[in-house]
Formats: C-alpha cells, structure tokens, sequence
C-alpha cells in the first residue's frame, strides 16, 4: 500500500479532488421541492416552480451549481396547513368567542419568497399574524348567531381573499381558510348565552301559537258564517222540511244513546205536556 501510495499519490488526490468537487456540484432536486439557484445573494435560476398547468415535479431531478459561488434554496412545492392557535374574538353583539381557525396555502413563487421571506418558518409567522388580524375584523363585523347560519360561509371566503392578497406579497397563495370550532367561554357568558337563546326561541314559538290561535279564530268564524248561510238557504227552500229536519237533530240529541267519548247514565225519564211545542213533529207538525 505504502508503495502504491508514493507511486501514485498525485493520481490519488487528483481523483478525490474530482469526487469532492463533483458532490459540491451537483444538485438532487425532490419532486416535492422547488429549488432556488442562487448566485452572490441573486436569485438566478428557478428548478421544479409550481406551475397549475404543469405535471408534478416535471423538472425534478439532478442539477449543479458552481461551488462557492452559487447556491441552492428548497422550497416547499406542496400544499401546507396553517394552524392557528386558539384566540378570543370579539364579535359585534359584545359575545367573546374561543375561535380555532386554519388555512391552506402554497409557495408559487419562490423567487419572492426568498426575496421577502427567506424561510417557511418566518412565512408561517407572518401568516399566523395576518390570519389572526383578518379573523378579528370579519367575525368582529357579525353576529355569534350569524356563525351558525350559511352567513358563516361568506365570512370564511371574505377572511380567505383577505389573507390571500396579503400573502401573495411574499410568493404564498392561500386556498382556503375555516374555522374549526367557535365557541363562547365555559362558565358565565356561556349559559348566559344559552338562557338568551332560549328565551328568544320560547318567544318565537309563542308568536307562532298566538298566530295559530288567530287564524284558528278566523277560520272557525267563517266556517260558522258559511253554515248560516246554507241553513239560510235550506230555510227558504222548504221551511217545512227545515223545521222538521232540526226537530229531528233536537230529538236526537235529547232521547238518543250516549255517543263515543260521552258517560253512559243508563235510561233517563223525560216528561213533557203532550201539547208542549217541543213534541209538535210527533203531532204530524201541528
């Protein structure tokens, strides 16, 4: 070994040379990552860029770079989750809501990104704060009881534009923002809310019995004037059959059999003048 060593010492450093230089050259860009060329502090060359007509990852591969004079930034090219933590809002009936929100975002342009931001660690810190700041505004503008209604889906897309045209300005595209869980603090505020709440909907429902009951009115009196009118009309057809026709539902209700829902008292005695009017129809109508 020694000897092969002196004999070919230059051979030996020259080719471990060449493999050092060869690693600090060349570049594997993932697919899941697009890569930043730059040179002296200036971004010259962008590998694998996110492109929404594009295939995934159609650029990734081996690249090079010059060593010590260009280097290679990676930057995320998949879609991130940013989850922000719980804060007390204020909404616009004095309630404080516990929201849990998070949003969606991409890095589309990378040269901005670096230019403005440099890292994902800080762009999520700046998100985290626009988020925050554009949630208190939108939900501080509605109702608790609004948060609960399809109004909700108007203040996720109003709070989603907002947060995106901010993080465009460093290379982000935000593509969707909900709020996870927005609730009113345990304890006091709560079962105030839930008291409220309730009284509103026992008040809502009395309204509506109290419209039943009229319309139930309504309905009955017209029905009462409707079978008047055909009385009426019956009477001056044949006011004979008229009269007997009520007799006999007069007679009926004094000397007939209990009907369903009635007590049964067993036979009963009624005595009456064979000349008293209400006994005329069994007289031949005299």
């Amino acid at each position: 070994m020694d000897t092969i060593w002196q004999n070919h010492k230059a051979s030996i450093l020259a080719v471990a040379v060449l493999i050092v230089a060869a690693l600090s050259t060349i570049v594997i860009v993932p697919e899941t990552h697009q890569a930043v060329k730059i040179r002296t502090g200036e971004p010259v060359e962008v590998i694998n860029q996110f492109f929404p007509d594009s295939d995934f990852g159609e650029t990734a591969g081996v690249w090079y770079r010059l060593p010590l004079v260009e280097r290679m930034q990676f930057v995320d090219r998949r879609i991130m989750d940013l989850d922000m933590e719980s804060e007390t809002v204020l909404s616009n009936d004095q309630q404080r809501l516990e929201v849990d929100a998070y949003a969606r975002y991409r890095i589309f342009d990378p040269v901005l990104f670096v230019e403005r931001v440099g890292s994902e660690d800080r762009l999520e810190n700046q998100l985290n704060q626009i988020l925050t700041s554009v949630l208190r505004q939108e939900l501080g503008r509605r109702t608790f009881a609004s948060l609960l209604t399809p109004e909700r889906g108007t203040a996720m897309t109003n709070i989603r534009d907002q947060l995106d045209e901010q993080a465009r300005q460093y290379g982000a595209q935000v593509l969707d923002v909900r709020i996870k869980r927005a609730d009113l603090p345990q304890g006091t505020p709560l079962n105030a809310a839930f008291n409220r709440m309730r009284s509103e909907r026992q008040e809502e429902a009395e309204t509506i019995r109290a419209g039943g009951r009229r319309d139930a009115q309504i309905i009955r009196a017209e029905a009462s004037a409707n079978a008047a009118e055909i009385y009426a009309s019956a009477y001056n057809q044949d006011p004979g059959f008229y009269d007997f026709y009520r007799a006999m539902q007069s007679y009926r209700e004094t000397f007939g059999p209990a009907r369903n829902g009635e007590e049964n008292v067993g036979e009963s005695s009624v005595i009456l003048s064979p000349d008293n009017d209400y006994l005329r129809q069994f007289q031949g109508g005299r």
